[in-house]
Formats: C-alpha cells, structure tokens, sequence
C-alpha cells in the first residue's frame, strides 16, 4: 500500500492536470466565441454594403483566433454571399478570399470595416442562367440553358480529338492539347439552348457560341446553331443561321465587381456563368460598397 504521502502528492496531480484541462477547454471555448463574434460583426456589416436580405458567410481561418487578433494581423478570411444585385443582375452569387488582413480587434468586432487593409484578394461572381435570360435580346429565347463547350466545337462543330462532327457533343470541355496555364481564361466555349419562334412555330435551337470577358464585361459572341435535342442534332441552313444568331448576341455589363477586383478569367458551368478577378492593396469597405446600380 502506497504511503499516504505518495497518494496525497497523487490526487493532488490529478487534481491539477484536470484544472489545466478545464482551463484549455475554457480558453478554445473563449477563443472560438470571440472569432464567431467578430466572424458574425463582418458579416452584418458585408450585408449592409453588398445590400443583401441575408448575412453573408464569413469564417476567419487560422486557430488560435486571439493571437491573431493581438496583432490585427489575419492570414486568410473568407466570405460568401448569394442573391447579390450588380447593375442589372440579381442574383449574383460572390464569394471572396482575403489573405494578409489587417485589422485591429476592436474595429473588427464592431463592425468598423474602415478599417480594415486586404493585401491580397481573389474573388469571383457567378451569374446564373435565368439572369442571363433576362438581358436583351436573350429574352427572345425561352428557357435558356447554358452548358459548356470546348472552343474547338463551338468554332469548328468538330471533336477536337477525332476532327469529326460529334453531334451536340459541344460539352467537350477544355481546350485539347494544351495546358491550364496556356490557355485564354478570358474567354471560353458555350452551348446556350432554349426555344425560339420559326415561322410560327417553337423550335428548340442549340447556338454555340464564345465568352469574351472585356473589362466589366461579358461578351457573347453566337458562331453557328443546331436544331434538336441534346441527343439528335441538324445544322441549321446558311439563311436561317444568319437571321437567328442575332438572338444570341448580347452584352452583359456587370459594372463594378465586389472587392473592386480586375476580372481576368471567365468560366462557363452547368447552369451559369463565373468571372474571377484578383486585387491587391484594397480596403473591405470601399470594395464591398462598389456592387449595386
């Protein structure tokens, strides 16, 4: 049996192992609260500046949160946000990425995002279908889809791998034989589907077509059409090309982007459209509060 003395000095360690354990869990606990309540004082403020009914998500990465906030210096905090009004958009969704934040913890936590520098910033927006259905004369087409397409097929309507028509297989996506980095990322391939009037009658038309991304814009640029589904396919006669592709040519003006980021790169998706943009040096609150009319 032990000497009282040993299971005195025993308890006693137990009893402060266990304090060290109660105080970590107090001190994450007080650590995680502190970056929720600063995550949530962004939030509502982003909500403010980009006018949206909801808060956006925002999460400051990094653990612990309250070194870094002794220094106001965060490596990484991102933000997302659906239902976005730019110009004539609205339902843009926009999500960001700030990385070397600087921001006292005060001004965090209240709010005051005057203060707070972004060294460096990636953002994108995605503009979904039925927005882009609502921009002239696109209006013209019902039930607008938009899937994408290599720019092989929407140039020559040939596979880029066999050099043979492949039908509606304008999904080929990517460019063949070249690399993600020699590629043009301000433009892309597109398959934009819908119905449109013919002498009467509701056809269903497949225009492929090219993406220019120009400044703030985005260029559609229709270069030849099909008839039928997504299974069956005929090319469209000469004269009915011409009289119909001007359906398909439209401009979308996205004016100034979140973040007052410079759009370099477009790309088409399943059901949508996303331009991404960088910056660097910026301050939160004046980017946030250029989107809007």
């Amino acid at each position: 049996m032990p000497p009282a003395g040993s299971r005195r000095r025993g308890r006693r360690a137990r009893r402060i192992v266990i304090s060290l354990v109660v105080l970590l869990a107090l001190l994450v606990g007080a650590d995680f609260g502190l970056a929720a309540y600063a995550e949530h004082a962004v939030s509502q403020k982003a909500r403010e500046q980009l006018k949206l009914s909801d808060d956006p998500s925002v999460t400051i990465h990094g653990f612990p949160f309250t070194t870094q906030a002794i220094g106001g210096d965060y490596g990484h905090i991102s933000l997302s946000a659906s239902g976005v009004p730019i110009k004539d958009l609205q339902d843009v969704g926009v999500t960001a990425d700030l990385y070397d934040v600087t921001a006292p913890l005060s001004d965090l936590v209240n709010g005051n995002t005057d203060a707070i520098d972004i060294g460096r910033l990636e953002a994108q927006v995605t503009i979904k279908a039925s927005d882009i259905n609502k921009v002239d004369p696109l209006t013209k087409v019902d039930d607008l889809r938009i899937e994408p397409s290599s720019i092989e097929y929407v140039e020559t309507g040939q596979d880029a791998d066999s050099g043979t028509d492949s039908g509606s297989g304008g999904d080929q996506q990517g460019q063949e034989g070249t690399t993600e980095d020699e590629q043009d990322k301000s433009r892309a391939g597109v398959r934009i589907s819908g119905y449109v009037q013919i002498a009467g009658q509701q056809l269903e038309i497949f225009c492929f077509a090219m993406i220019e991304l120009h400044g703030t814009a985005i260029d559609i640029v229709p270069k030849r059409l099909q008839y039928g589904n997504d299974k069956e396919t005929t090319v469209v006669p000469e004269a009915v090309q011409q009289a119909l592709l001007p359906n398909f040519k439209a401009t979308i003006d996205t004016g100034n982007l979140p973040f007052e980021v410079t759009p370099t790169a477009v790309q088409v998706n399943s059901g949508s459209v996303t331009i991404k943009g960088e910056a660097k040096n910026v301050r939160f609150s004046g980017a946030t509060s250029s989107t809007g009319g």
